[in-house]
């Protein structure tokens, strides 16, 4: 395919945005260059760390968020079933695993392709990593930690509860 040129210069840069929105939220930041910031968001089950780096070439926005879990060789295969049944009944972004670490991570991304990034897309993309994360640490953990089969730790978590306790 060809590339269009640039009609327009970016009125915002999408690290910029993603800044002001975490520190809305009160979330922890570093910024480890004008193209990428990482935050630490406080969940329900663990610490998210979020990564977000954008690519001008690309004019992609990337975000993988990472949990602080790390996945025993003995258990790798049965984590890689998991993976592959959750990614199953996602709409948006998608579940790895960096094996050299045994790092379970949700990756997305946001291509722009010329259009001007608005926060609500923002936040979209980070509440979609959240949510899934949230939603399918336990599955995980049951994996790991009860050294459960991939389908009874996924029906597991599918429950949806209503209320607090």
């Amino acid at each position: 395919m060809a590339s269009s040129e640039k009609s327009h210069e970016r009125l915002i840069h999408p690290i910029d945005l993603v800044e002001q929105l975490a520190a809305n939220y009160d979330w922890a930041t570093d910024r480890t260059g004008d193209d990428e910031l990482t935050l630490v968001v406080s969940g329900a089950w663990t610490d998210y760390h979020v990564s977000l780096n954008w690519r001008d070439d690309l004019e992609a926005l990337h975000l993988a968020c990472a949990f602080d879990f790390r996945v025993p060789d003995a258990r790798l295969n049965e984590m890689y079933r998991l993976i592959a049944q959750i990614n199953e009944q996602l709409w948006l972004g998608h579940f790895d695993l960096w094996t050299q670490e045994g790092l379970v991570m949700f990756r997305h991304g946001l291509v722009l392709n010329g259009a001007v990034v608005t926060p609500g897309q923002c936040e979209a993309v980070l509440k979609t990593a959240l949510e899934a994360c949230e939603r399918y640490y336990q599955a995980f953990q049951f994996v790991v930690w009860a050294g459960k089969e991939s389908r009874e730790a996924l029906v597991s978590t599918m429950f949806q509860t209503e209320g607090q306790a």
